[in-house]
């Protein structure tokens, strides 16, 4: 039964997690190397909970009772008590494993363990903790508050049991699961990922602008957003991590990363979080910079 969840990360997905686990009544232990991203974090789910509530899908009550059931923590204080830890921190296996080694001796023996990577492999990652059989990939898409789907991804030694439980607590959280196997990038950033690395190429054979292909996706496919504008959202060293897992864990050419995009990430025009990427957000309104 699971009751109380730790979340290692307070970033854009460890926020977003702990935000729709505390909605959903359970009590909420957020872990972060730093006060100053823990204190982020809280405002961020502070002015996400207030903007459902304005629109009347949250009560001002529940809304309340949710911000209450989150506890911000530098470390892993707090986290002997959760029956669930979901690892959210950056898309670096080397990190992921050592805050497994660090977490795992702190955990009950019956407590579950997660992460929410979209591209490592859950059996190799499992394997480096001391409980491979309650470990499970949750991959929850961006942004958590509003997206419906949770990917589960079971490692070869993950549990009928950890499985069902993941299961049932995702649908806890109003949320919709889809099974994937464990491979590179599961389902949804194996075929997405892709997508955006063709635009980049598109954009670097000089095939069309950046205006002309996010417009052309938007208005000829029915594309909520382009695929540039969206890979400046998800963070363009996030897309190049995916595509290097891709393109090493397949071994096929069809994933090499665009040359185009390994150099934005050079530069450190990263999207949307530094206010460069594809676009530029330092002004009124995005402007394409290239």
């Amino acid at each position: 039964m699971v009751q109380k969840v730790g979340i290692i990360g307070a970033g854009q997905m460890g926020n977003g997690i702990a935000h729709v686990f505390a909605l959903a009544g359970y009590d909420v232990v957020m872990s972060d190397i730093s006060q100053e991203n823990l204190d982020q974090a809280m405002e961020t789910i502070r002015t996400n909970i207030a903007r459902q509530t304005a629109k009347g899908r949250v009560s001002e009550e529940d809304a309340a009772a949710a911000l209450a059931r989150i506890k911000p923590v530098i470390g892993l204080d707090g986290f002997s008590e959760v029956d669930l830890a979901i690892e959210a921190a950056t898309e670096n296996e080397e990190i992921k494993k050592k805050i497994f080694q660090d977490l795992c001796p702190k955990l009950k023996p019956e407590a579950l363990l997660a992460t929410n990577t979209s591209s490592i492999s859950i059996t190799r990652l499992a394997s480096t903790t001391d409980r491979p059989e309650k470990f499970i990939g949750l991959h929850f898409m961006n942004p958590v508050p509003v997206m419906k789907l949770v990917e589960l991804i079971r490692g070869i030694a993950t549990s009928d049991e950890t499985y069902k439980t993941a299961k049932e607590v995702v649908k806890s959280l109003g949320k919709t699961t889809a099974s994937s196997e464990d491979f590179p990038a599961f389902i949804v950033n194996r075929i997405l990922l892709p997508m955006i690395n063709e635009a980049i190429y598109t954009l670097y054979e000089g095939v069309g602008s950046v205006e002309a292909i996010d417009k052309a996706m938007r208005l000829g496919a029915n594309h909520p957003m382009g695929p540039l504008q969206l890979a400046d959202f998800i963070g363009l060293d996030t897309c190049l991590s995916i595509m290097q897992v891709l393109y090493e864990g397949l071994a096929d050419s069809k994933y090499r990363p665009c040359p185009l995009l390994v150099k934005y990430v050079e530069a450190g025009w990263v999207g949307q979080k530094v206010g460069r990427g594809f676009y530029d957000y330092r002004g009124e309104k995005p402007v394409p910079t290239r």
